[in-house]
């Protein structure tokens, strides 16, 4: 663990305990409240009161609150010995046969499976520690070692406690994901900011993953529900015919959590240790001379791997879908009203129906003779945790528990074990993902054709900017690869002043163009030549899109007919449906759905009328978006302006059609035009699933109660998606209809109806179990971040259309602060806590998003830090984020690369070592080149002080021109070629959006500032807080009446 000093010897580990003296008495720890009557070294903690409304802090201003000014935190009492130093982190021994499973060092680190309870972990003889002299503010680890997973099942018929759930079977895999604190960073050197732009000469060190444990229970098999973990262990005993060491010597006294709990399960071992914790911490001690309480920057937790997906529960559901379709904010489902009460956090689940599937594997297509198999009381889709029964003839519903009867054509008998004999030829029955091809009764008309149809801005400005011509190039290159040849049927519309329709019948040599310029008596000439088969037409079509950008050269036309064109567009697609793709480019000024300029009245600021500037104003724009989602229209918005949009109006159509909203502020093609190009074919040509309708159903007791997304809610829990593709997701909140939950497990079942651009109807599904808990500390040790950020961001956003945005900030915050303190009160019985901030290891980055979602486009600040159409277009945007795309927005990549630059190249595995730096001015020297990726633009900051030759290299001539004026290209040297195969990685990372690379040189104002030093999320900026602060500020807040 690079823990050993050199030349100093190396001494046996002697016991330390967490606590000054020994806890005389102890007994099992329950979550639902204090224990009553436990003394642990003369200290009697009060009982946790309930936790009060709380005045949430403003980002800017000093703490208020009754807590706030007396709060000085001691340094915790944990080595009261001065003589003995603090451990700094255990060491593995290096061979023999326990290699197996690191073991912890005598001073414990909390297992992660950890029981209240003082608990002898399996040791191998005379393990050796390492010390080194550590400050007199002894920094607390955090993470902790894996528990060794040789544990001895109970036998006995004694109940386990309810802090351990039948859900413990996932507890091990749980790893220690930081490395202890680095003890010769002293602690007069903690500066909670980083200095002013000269930022600083030494980097902080990546944090290091701990290796995986590997699984410790088997995999259920077959086409019948696995039998949820019982309350015995489920683990193998002794695996590998290893037996338990001997254990350390250590003094009198407790036993592990087992014996306590089954006496007579193992002889009585000695051995005080203390009570285990099952929590992360970071230690929040004073710095000396200052009254300031301390916080190693370096200790903060941060997500450099981006998204890591909770690994545990897909391996004990492993008939489960892949996670990237169906995420639930904590896997372990509450059992009561009373523990939803208490989790604080969004419960629910973040759903990504059509997303890509994983590496190697595809949804499988299943074809039923006749009607496909469905529950025929709650229309669940026959899904691999149904189980057969009556020799085959019956199959019990695992979301209603009803009995139905097989159809002939689908029986087969089962086996001695109750296994289907065909089960190895039913995809459907052993994946947890399926699509089914739908017959005709899941039809209300015949299968459309996917239609493409759009509708262009053709007014001055849009032509000035070159963004007729970028268009009508990216669509005639794409023509081809449109979806359903040979079906595909296309159309156009441009507009200024007037509407222009186009006849582009295959018997013509050339389009015709159509003026009407009645907008308020609007009538759509030669109807049925409007829409035309691409393969037929496609000479005509090509014709047209080579002539646009010259047809309208010359036009001097400034208003925008917008709403009058969008009628006639619906007047056009109403028969068949499809996709509307609009570019627009000025503010719609004629006719129906006019908008007038808004938003720059600063009054308006931080009063209660300040939301309407985020919401539509005109009601013409909410009442089209439900026209064109009854017909089957989505719509994708493409706005370009220097000039306000009202992107709060235009972005509603997109809203409740399933659409998007793209938005390129100051667009000049020159500049801007690759990144439209991209973005525009890949909108084109990724695979669309047409007229959908999404339901997600759910076990008996539980309901998805509220939806966040993109959509239009036809009923109480069918989501309307006229189209819909693998970028889209959609979140959404649960809730319990009954007072407490009676089974052990849940089930979820997503099913979405639409229809395929080849023209067949299917119906893809994607089935998962979940278990049942009676446990919060389990609640949130199964926590899942990313889907609870998610449904974060989602919530927040929808708050700044109904309130100001620092109330949707301070409600965010309050949240978090209610759901730590509760954590907080589960072990502040049981545990000395003082100044250390705790939390669920798989929770451990929550607090650095919530303070990245803080300072988001769609919530930062005030009316001065974003544009008000550059807020709302990024709000649509966030909106319909899956989750990976979605953390890599809030908590971008920071990556230093003249180093590799400079290395020879190796093909092999180039990029693996380049690492991500925290986001902190503290990160950039300037004698670095780096790149920030936050998935939608890729900015290059180069430092003042950068060798030139790096810069000649990759800038050639321009080298010292301003970076503002020059574009990245290829140059002809190793160096830039390497430059820009690490730029196309990341560009292919994620292909949904394309990141167009902004070049900044260091202190050139106010270009660096906007583009990289605003979006530093660990840095004070303009008021807001930095993480340090943040973490501080959310501390004082959970102490207060904790």
């Amino acid at each position: 663990m690079g823990t050993e000093n050199p030349g100093r010897p190396n001494f046996p580990a002697r016991p330390t305990f967490p606590f000054a003296s020994p806890p005389p008495t102890m007994t099992p720890f329950t979550s639902s409240g204090p224990v009553v009557g436990s003394e642990v070294s003369g200290f009697r903690p009060t009982p946790p009161a309930a936790p009060q409304n709380i005045m949430p802090f403003s980002s800017s201003g000093p703490p208020v609150g009754s807590g706030a000014p007396a709060f000085r935190p001691s340094p915790p009492a944990r080595f009261n010995d001065p003589s003995v130093s603090a451990p700094t982190t255990y060491v593995p021994p290096t061979g023999g046969p326990y290699q197996r499973f690191p073991t912890p060092s005598t001073a414990q680190a909390p297992p992660a499976h950890a029981p209240p309870m003082g608990q002898q972990p399996n040791q191998p003889p005379q393990a050796q520690t390492h010390f080194r002299p550590q400050p007199q503010i002894p920094s607390v680890p955090m993470g902790f070692p894996p528990q060794s997973v040789n544990s001895v099942p109970f036998t006995g018929n004694i109940p386990y406690s309810s802090s351990d759930s039948s859900f413990s079977a996932s507890r091990p895999n749980f790893q220690p994901s930081f490395s202890p604190v680095d003890s010769s960073y002293s602690a007069a050197r903690v500066r909670l900011q980083p200095p002013l732009p000269g930022y600083a000469s030494k980097q902080s060190n990546p944090v290091t993953q701990a290796p995986p444990i590997p699984s410790a229970f088997p995999l259920h098999q077959g086409g019948y529900v696995p039998n949820p973990p019982t309350s015995s262990s489920p683990f193998h005993t002794h695996q590998g015919s290893l037996f338990p060491p001997p254990p350390v010597a250590t003094p009198l006294g407790l036993h592990s959590r087992d014996q306590m709990q089954h006496p007579g399960s193992l002889p009585p071992v000695g051995g005080i240790q203390g009570l285990m914790e099952d929590f992360s911490s970071l230690s929040l001690g004073s710095v000396p001379g200052s009254i300031e309480p301390g916080l190693d920057p370096k200790a903060l937790p941060r997500p450099l791997d981006g998204d890591v997906e909770p690994k545990s529960f897909a391996e004990m559901y492993p008939l489960n879908c892949s996670s990237r379709y169906l995420r639930l904010t904590t896997t372990a489902i509450p059992n009561s009203q009373s523990l939803v009460s208490r989790w604080h956090l969004p419960l629910g689940a973040v759903v990504c129906p059509l997303a890509e599937p994983p590496d190697g594997e595809e949804v499988p297509i299943v074809n039923f003779a006749s009607s496909i198999i469905r529950c025929r009381r709650c229309r669940t889709y026959v899904n691999p945790y149904v189980t057969f029964t009556d020799a085959g003839r019956k199959w019990r519903c695992n979301i209603c528990s009803l009995l139905n009867d097989v159809p002939g054509e689908y029986f087969a008998p089962l086996d001695a074990t109750g296994r289907r004999m065909d089960l190895d030829q039913r995809p459907e029955l052993t994946k947890g993902s399926v699509e089914f091809v739908a017959p005709t009764e899941y039809m209300v008309r015949p299968p459309m054709p996917p239609l493409y149809f759009f509708l262009i801005d053709v007014s001055v400005s849009a032509i000035r900017s070159g963004m007729i011509e970028v268009v009508a190039q990216t669509i005639r290159s794409c023509l081809d690869e449109l979806p359903g040849f040979p079906r595909t049927q296309i159309g156009f519309i441009t507009y200024d002043s007037a509407i222009h329709f186009y006849n582009m019948k295959s018997s013509l040599t050339q389009p015709q163009m159509m003026v009407v310029s009645d907008l308020d008596d609007l009538f759509v000439p030669l109807p049925d030549d409007l829409l035309v088969n691409l393969s037929e037409s496609k000479n005509v079509v090509e014709t047209f899109l080579d002539s646009l950008p010259s047809m309208f050269q010359d036009n001097v036309n400034v208003e925008s007919a917008f709403g009058p064109a969008l009628k006639a567009a619906f007047m056009v697609m109403s028969q068949l449906g499809g996709k509307l793709l609009i570019f627009q480019n000025t503010l719609p000024s004629l006719g129906v759905g006019r908008l007038k300029l808004r938003g720059d009245d600063l009054r308006v600021y931080g009063t209660d009328k300040e939301h309407a500037l985020r919401i539509a104003e005109d009601p013409f724009y909410k009442q089209m978006a439900a026209d064109f989602t009854k017909f089957q229209i989505a719509v994708d918005v493409f706005a370009f302006s220097d000039k306000y949009t009202d992107i709060a109006s235009l972005g509603t159509l997109a809203k409740y059609t399933g659409g998007q909203v793209c938005y390129y502020p100051n667009f000049q093609s020159a500049i801007h035009g690759e990144k439209l190009k991209h973005e525009l074919a890949r909108d084109l040509t990724r695979e669309t699933a047409w007229e959908s309708v999404m339901r997600v159903r759910c076990g008996k007791g539980i309901r998805f109660s509220s939806y966040h997304g993109n959509f239009m809610l036809r009923s109480t829990d069918l989501l309307a998606l006229p189209a819909v593709d693998c970028d889209k997701a959609f979140a959404m909140q649960l809730s319990l209809e009954e007072t407490l939950l009676t089974n052990q497990t849940v089930f979820f079942q997503v099913a979405l109806l639409y229809t395929a651009s080849c023209g067949e109807r299917r119906i893809r599904v994607h089935t998962a179990a979940a278990p049942v808990v009676a446990d919060l500390g389990e609640m949130y040790r199964q926590a899942d971040t990313g889907a609870i950020v998610s449904l974060f961001s989602r919530l927040a956003i929808e708050k700044t259309l109904s309130s100001k945005l620092e109330d949707a900030r301070n409600a965010l915050q309050l949240r978090m602060v209610k759901a730590l303190k509760e954590y907080r009160n589960l072990y502040a019985v049981q545990h000395r806590l003082g100044a250390r901030m705790i939390y669920p290891e798989s929770l451990k980055f929550l607090v650095l998003y919530g303070l990245a979602l803080c300072k988001s486009i769609p919530l930062r600040g005030g009316y001065a830090d974003s544009q008000l159409d550059e807020r709302c277009a990024a709000g649509y945007t966030m909106m319909s984020l899956p989750v990976k795309k979605l953390l890599n927005l809030l908590y971008p990549s920071l990556i230093r690369v003249d180093e590799y630059l400079l290395k020879p190249s190796s093909q092999v595995d180039e990029f693996k070592e380049i690492k991500r730096l925290p986001l902190a001015a503290e990160s950039l020297d300037s004698r670095g080149l780096y790149i920030y990726d936050d998935g939608f633009r890729l900015v290059i900051w180069f430092g003042r002080m950068l060798s030139p030759d790096i810069a000649i290299n990759l800038l050639g001539s321009e080298f010292a021109a301003e970076l503002s004026r020059v574009i990245l290209g290829e140059h002809d040297n190793e160096m830039s070629r390497k430059l820009m195969r690490l730029i196309n990685k990341l560009r292919e990372n994620d292909r949904s959006s394309f990141q167009l690379c902004h070049l900044v040189r260091q202190g050139e104002q106010p270009r660096e500032g906007f583009f990289l030093l605003a979006n530093l999320v660990e840095d004070q900026i303009g008021g807001t807080s930095g993480y340090v602060d943040w973490v501080l500020q959310i501390h004082r807040q959970v102490q207060q009446n904790a």
